[in-house]
């Protein structure tokens, strides 16, 4: 441990940089697009050898990917004292830029604060393109990890999926919690010497995830890379409520299939769904997801200055109030109003005339979550409410943001 720190930060990667720029072909993966947030540990609990490693490890995996927006987008985020954004998802375009950064990150130190790093993410992958596929890749020596549970369930409620690679010595008990199944392809323990031998599998697993890439109150669109050959089998979708065993449904899809809508699901509500490939020339992994429709917010009784704003389900064993703000667009004064969550509607007046407004429904639950939705009114004829633009993080965390 004393001689790896004496490797100077510069020369770590070297080899890798220079190996992969001599073997560079024409092999790059244009199959992918979306967004990979590399959580690194970079605390003083992990060896200077360990976070070489790490990174070296990250650039041997990401290699192959065509980077930029429309294809895969890649930010490193580093785990210390107080969380560093080493560089974000639009930064990097080319893999020689990436190398040449992963070559120049310098080790933190400190203390191995997770829990803020992961509120960081939070905003990071919130603020990305709401229809691409999201990432989290946690690099970690898994000793140190702090309360991230609630922190990485939150993450994982607004469609990321959390992945971790960490050393032998790790806390796999808590690791097993906050990783997104299945655990067997999205979970490593790895002695450190040896961690290449991953790679291919975890690089396999980004590949082919099934991920939800819109989302309303009654509907979801999954996607997914396709794996059959074409008229070589089938796809068996299957997708039931969490809380509702008995409304599972199942459809078969052509081999030709990557995408499928989901429709007439109830709102507010926990899915979970399976896409099992079915071929004849080879064995493929199922392929699951689980996401919460969008909450129902309409609105009725129009008027000059009133419109009635009503939401669903009513659910108050779940729910411990709800808030209701509205204000006109663009600047207008923002209005709060504090709903029982035995109440499913209210009736605003008062309104000025011919105005637009944005109203948005919170409803906060009982652990500590909150959802929204948001939808348009206009008090004027001629100009029809809608919903607003479905959030990219329909889940978050109590207290605004």
């Amino acid at each position: 441990r004393e001689r790896s720190n004496l490797i100077p930060p510069e020369m770590r990667l070297l080899p890798f940089l220079f190996l992969f720029l001599e073997n560079k072909t024409n092999q790059a993966l244009n199959c992918c697009e979306g967004d990979i947030l590399l959580l690194l540990d970079s605390s003083g609990s992990v060896t200077t050898s360990e976070f070489s490693s790490f990174l070296s490890f990250a650039a041997s995996l990401l290699y192959p990917f065509t980077l930029g927006r429309g294809h895969v987008r890649v930010a490193l985020l580093l785990v210390g004292t107080t969380p560093h954004l080493e560089f974000s998802l639009d930064v990097h375009s080319n893999q020689e830029s990436l190398l040449r950064a992963l070559q120049s990150v310098n080790q933190q130190q400190g203390d191995t604060n997770t829990k803020s790093a992961i509120e960081v993410a939070q905003r990071l992958l919130s603020e990305a393109d709401g229809d691409v596929p999201k990432v989290l890749l946690w690099l970690t020596d898994g000793v140190q990890t702090g309360d991230v549970e609630k922190a990485m369930s939150e993450l994982k409620a607004r469609g990321v999926y959390v992945l971790i690679v960490y050393t032998i010595h790790g806390n796999h008990r808590v690791l097993q919690r906050v990783a997104t199944p299945p655990l067997e392809s999205h979970l490593y323990s790895v002695d450190m010497e040896s961690i290449d031998i991953i790679t291919d599998d975890l690089r396999e697993a980004i590949i082919s995830m099934c991920v939800v890439v819109r989302l309303t109150s009654h509907s979801a669109v999954l996607q997914w890379r396709p794996v059959l050959a074409a008229d070589s089998g089938h796809y068996e979708l299957s997708y039931k409520a969490v809380d509702d065993q008995h409304s599972g449904k199942t459809t078969v899809l052509p081999s030709s299939s990557s995408q499928a809508e989901l429709t007439q699901l109830q709102p507010d509500t926990t899915y979970t769904a399976s896409l099992r490939p079915e071929s004849n020339q080879r064995l493929h992994s199922t392929l699951s997801v689980q996401f919460t429709t969008l909450p129902e917010v309409t609105l009725s009784d129009p008027g000059p200055r009133q419109v009635r704003v009503s939401w669903g389900p009513l659910q108050p064993d779940r729910v411990q109030r709800y808030t209701l703000e509205y204000g006109a667009i663009p600047s207008g004064r923002v209005h709060t109003v504090d709903v029982s969550n035995q109440k499913s509607s209210v009736f605003l007046r008062n309104l000025e005339p011919g105005t637009r407004y944005l109203i948005t429904v919170s409803a906060l639950h009982r652990d500590g979550k909150e959802r929204a939705m948001s939808v348009r009114a206009c008090t004027q004829e001629g100009c029809s409410a809608r919903p607003d633009r479905p959030p990219a993080d329909p889940d978050r965390s109590a207290g605004r943001e």
